[in-house]
């Protein structure tokens, strides 16, 4: 009795599986057999490459503080547009007290040295008005030539060799000589002491000058206030990314310092985005793209291709390159930093052009491309030849005209309830 049981099973199992191979192979032929055909039409047909990327303002600027301390007072918000030397910021200075020790310091010693090299113009002043380096060269001078007239006599009388009056001789050249340069540097040397005096008086302004910075952040010399923080452009200001009270850092060669605000030209903006390997050898330099942006999705932009990276980088498995296009802003929406945008670069365009779906054109193994065309109660197959394709149209350049009825190979698939 199970034996009878488990056979009686497997054949139930059998016709089960028969009917289901019967339904589903008659619902294929039922869909294989439809005969929906459409006509060729009229349309725009372009080959384009996607690339995906942000809207960004082509001139972006980070500015920072001179100074390091704590925002005093902020001047401007998000989204305000301001002029060329704007007041952004004001920075309250926090000093450490080692540095105004050691400023301090500089200005006590810069004071002592211009004190000295005051001192000694005033004497060389006097020296120079009484004329005494001359008038000691001078009265050296005359006396060595009186000495050496009375030695050229005891020569003259053999009483002296040649060689004994030639030494008194040569202590009257070096004696006239002395007189000559004394009479010349004493103007020289008293500009000397007067440029001394200069640099001094220079050291001292450059000393109290920096104390005065550490203390109040003024610069004494340029009256450039260095704790109020003034933008270099003009320009709306994208973002200020502190609040009153928070502590910032100067720029230096040492640290990049702390943004204060970030400013940017709106009028002038870029498409920065990636096109794949695969696309980027078809594109160029000066091609329209046609971009969509996410938040404005009832309008298009235009933009001009102006870049394209020449080095790749390897981004999920794929290698990427950068691309860059002017946008062209019509005027009646504003553009945001950082809109998400599709570039549709136009590699080829075609207008009115005859064309079919993708779908219909039927390929053969040498390359030849074939549609059906109904004729009576059946189809017969047609050679034709074609030109672009969007992936959804393809443009037939000879074979077909608008009267000919085309067999839809693929249905389009049917939306749910309906």
């Amino acid at each position: 009795m199970k034996k009878g049981c488990f056979i009686s099973t497997i054949v139930v199992l059998v016709l089960l599986t028969a009917g289901l191979v019967y339904y589903f192979v008659y619902q294929n032929k039922g869909s294989s057999v439809r005969n929906t055909t459409e006509k060729p039409a009229y349309v725009d047909i372009s080959r384009k490459v996607v690339a995906t990327g942000t809207i960004n303002p082509r001139q972006e600027i980070n500015i920072k503080p001179q100074v390091s301390g704590v925002v005093d007072e902020l001047f401007v918000v998000a989204g305000e547009v301001i002029e060329k030397g704007k007041k952004l910021a004001r920075i309250k200075l926090v000093p450490s007290q080692v540095n105004i020790n050691q400023a301090q310091s500089q200005v006590e010693l810069a004071r002592l040295r211009l004190t000295d090299a005051q001192r000694e113009l005033e004497r060389q002043r006097t020296i120079h008005e009484d004329n005494l380096d001359v008038e000691t060269a001078k009265a050296n001078f005359e006396n060595a030539r009186q000495e050496e007239a009375r030695q050229r006599q005891l020569f003259d009388a053999g009483v002296i060799s040649e060689q004994q009056y030639n030494q008194y001789k040569l202590e009257l050249e070096l004696r006239r000589n002395a007189y000559e340069n004394a009479k010349i540097t004493s103007t020289n040397s008293l500009s000397q002491y007067e440029t001394q005096v200069d640099i001094a008086q220079q050291e001292l302004n450059s000393a109290v000058s920096n104390l005065r910075l550490l203390k109040e952040g003024v610069d004494q010399n340029s009256k450039q206030v260095a704790n109020v923080v003034n933008s270099p452009v003009a320009g709306m200001v994208l973002d200020v990314p502190l609040e009153e009270g928070t502590s910032v850092i100067e720029r230096n060669n040492f640290n990049e310092g702390t943004t204060i605000a970030t400013v940017a030209d709106m009028n002038t903006l870029i498409f920065e985005g990636k096109v794949d390997e695969a696309d980027v050898g078809s594109i160029d330099e000066g091609m329209p793209i046609l971009l969509k942006i996410g938040a404005i999705p009832d309008q298009q932009f235009d933009a001009i291709l102006e870049y394209i990276s020449p080095k790749g980088v390897k981004e999920e498995g794929t290698v990427k390159f950068e691309v860059k296009a002017a946008v062209k802003q019509t005027g009646d929406r504003f553009l945001r930093a950082g809109y998400s945008a599709n570039g549709d670069i136009i590699i080829h365009k075609k207008d009115n052009v005859l064309a079919i779906k993708e779908r219909d054109i039927i390929y053969d193994g040498d390359g030849k491309t074939y549609v059906e065309i109904k004729n009576g109660d059946g189809f017969d197959r047609k050679k034709v030849e074609t030109g672009i394709s969007d992936g959804l149209n393809t443009e037939i350049i000879s074979g077909l005209d608008t009267t000919m009825l085309v067999r839809v190979q693929q249905e389009e698939p049917e939306m749910a309830g309906s």
